[in-house]
């Protein structure tokens, strides 16, 4: 292994979170991790020594930065951010109010945009660092009744790609680790519901719903594998801006992107019709 690290892992208390700050102790990296409980820090910090739990949610924006100040004084150099902390919005969009909509991107783009910001002056100053921001298969491809969730994922791939050009220079690398699915608790006591009611949507949606409550728990990916994964992106000399993790995510994405290749070549005489003389 590479040498041991400092790891700021929001939402530690289960799914991803969880398994990673796990496989992260076992192998001898420092882990803090956010909750949002006082029950659950104990809980936490009761896994190791080298566990240190805080309480925060991250769509309290203005608490962010105290709290990584204060780890960075009182813990170690954060090394590693991952922004994990996030939750799956079901909903058709004509159902769903604007309120989910804000909620959504308040936790899965805000909080994680927020959580950058505060590391980044410490990571930039000591001209190291690694931000690792769980994205989805659902940052790249789409499916009826999840618009909301897919909206913020593929915000927060745009974002991580982004910035990773922003801070190349100071030897900080940016990775969006996209997740297909896995034994986590996503689609079930994370999930948001917005209740159904425009009968015209029943053909297109209620087989999804149907299928992701049936398959729920019974997913192919398993979080520890997805944490050994993650691990090697933050022991690697070049980390990837991009990873996908497990063979549905793969094979999703990819006939995405060549079903995308497809449409823009059967366009592409509109697409360069629209340059000045």
């Amino acid at each position: 292994m590479a040498s041991s690290k400092t790891l700021l892992i929001t939402g530690v208390s289960s799914g991803f979170g969880r398994a990673l700050a796990e496989q992260a102790l076992a192998v001898g990296h420092r882990v803090v991790g956010t909750v949002r409980k006082a029950e659950a820090k104990r809980e936490f910090e009761s896994l190791s020594a080298a566990a240190f739990g805080r309480v925060l949610d991250v769509t309290d924006f203005d608490a962010i930065g105290g709290v990584v100040a204060e780890i960075e004084a009182s813990v170690a150099p954060i090394d590693v951010l991952v922004n994990n902390a996030g939750y799956g919005h079901e909903g058709i969009l004509e159902e769903s109010p604007l309120s989910e909509l804000r909620r959504q991107f308040d936790v899965n783009v805000f909080g994680a945009v927020a959580m950058m910001k505060a590391v980044l002056p410490f990571m930039r100053a000591r001209r190291r660092g690694h931000i690792l921001n769980i994205t989805s298969m659902g940052g790249y491809i789409t499916m009826p009744g999840i618009a909301y969730y897919c909206g913020s994922k593929f915000a927060l791939e745009g974002i991580s790609e982004a910035l990773g050009k922003e801070v190349q220079p100071f030897n900080i690398s940016v990775t969006a680790v996209a997740p297909g699915s896995f034994r986590t608790d996503w689609a079930g006591r994370s999930m948001v519901r917005t209740p159904r009611s425009i009968a015209d949507y029943d053909p297109i949606f209620e087989p999804v719903r149907k299928a992701r409550q049936e398959k729920s728990g019974k997913q192919l990916g398993d979080p520890r594998k997805a944490a050994r994964a993650m691990l090697a992106a933050i022991d690697a000399d070049s980390p990837p801006a991009h990873l996908l993790l497990g063979s549905d995510a793969l094979g999703l994405v990819r006939t995405k992107l060549s079903a995308l290749e497809d449409e823009i070549r059967a366009w592409e005489a509109v697409t360069v019709s629209t340059d000045g003389e």
